[in-house]
């Protein structure tokens, strides 16, 4: 499983989710076919994290949202 964050230069806007498949997942949120990106495509993948099993994810997915994927990346370096 993987715990991602999305960013769509042309919203100035992140998006946290968690997948299996991270380049289908990816895929899906580009074309379109996710409703609650699909005003803002192009997105792009600014951090992956790989965990062991969805429960994992699910609670990583949840603490990152809580924070803020912004804030999130900014606290732990990943750059903005």
């Amino acid at each position: 499983m993987n715990v991602y964050i999305l960013f769509s230069e042309i919203s100035s806007k992140y998006y946290v989710g968690q997948t299996a498949d991270i380049i289908k997942r990816l895929k899906r949120h580009n074309q379109g076919l996710v409703r609650s990106t699909k005003g803002s495509i192009p997105w792009k993948l600014v951090l992956q994290i790989e965990v062991s099993n969805r429960f994992e994810a699910i609670v990583y997915e949840w603490k990152i949202k809580k924070r803020g994927a912004k804030r999130y990346l900014e606290d732990n370096q990943f750059g903005v």
